[in-house]
């Protein structure tokens, strides 16, 4: 890649970055929650040199999905100590211990067994790891997550684990074409975290809305949106 090349690249995602951060402007005028909206830039499948330049353009917090790939990210990004790595896929049983010692935040909790391995699999010396539960409230088979009903046992265990800090709820909605359908699973989603909220006072973090249907979720109440194809194209 020559310097030009990269240079122009580099003006695209900045580009796309400030377009996105224009859209979640606009969502707030109508959004239920006074504090600014994060962006997470969902960065899976993309190059190493696309976070970099993401980075240039300002941009801190970014989302993985897949573990082995995540890590070596990860790893090669170390010295940049102000980058916040986010883990936002199903996680397998045998993959936890990865996630547990190279993430600080994880958004895809949804049962037990992985709460309580992830607790047990943090190491001591580092800040307890943050944690999403992510909740199926659409009930799409094709979606990971919990059901509502399951949130309060889930919660507790976390509240109460040592190397574990419970931040907030997540959702992957079902793709919709009815938008007072998609709107209704962004309100449940939001009186969902309310709830929670209302036990655990540290709660701050609704994740949920993607470059697809950001501003009905900020619309909702969502503090926090995850962004990949609008930042930095659609995957190869």
């Amino acid at each position: 890649m020559t310097p030009q090349r990269a240079n122009n690249n580099m003006v695209t995602i900045a580009e796309r970055l400030n377009n996105a951060y224009d859209r979640i402007a606009k969502a707030e005028q109508n959004g239920q929650i006074s504090d600014p909206v994060q962006l997470l830039a969902v960065s899976k499948t993309k190059p190493i040199e696309l976070i970099q330049q993401a980075y240039d353009a300002g941009q801190r917090l970014f989302g993985e999905s897949y573990v082995q790939e995540a890590v070596d990210k990860v790893s090669h990004f170390k010295p940049l100590r102000d980058i916040e790595w986010h883990f936002i896929g199903p996680i397998q049983s045998n993959k936890s211990r990865h996630i547990a010692e190279h993430f600080s935040w994880v958004q895809s909790v949804d049962r037990l067994k992985i709460a309580r391995r992830l607790n047990e699999q943090r190491p001591t010396n580092l800040k307890p790891l943050n944690i999403l539960i992510q909740v199926n409230i659409s009930e799409d088979v094709n979606k990971s997550g919990c059901v509502p009903s399951e949130l309060e046992s889930l919660a507790q265990f976390i509240s109460e684990s040592k190397q574990l800090t419970l931040r907030g709820l997540m959702t992957i909605t079902a793709k919709t074409d009815d938008s007072e359908l998609q709107q209704q699973y962004f309100q449940q989603m939001k009186d969902c975290f309310d709830k929670l909220k209302a036990q655990y006072p540290q709660i701050d973090t609704l994740s949920m809305g993607m470059s697809s249907d950001l501003e009905p979720a900020v619309a909702a109440g969502a503090t926090m949106v995850r962004i990949g194809t609008d930042i930095f194209g659609k995957r190869q």
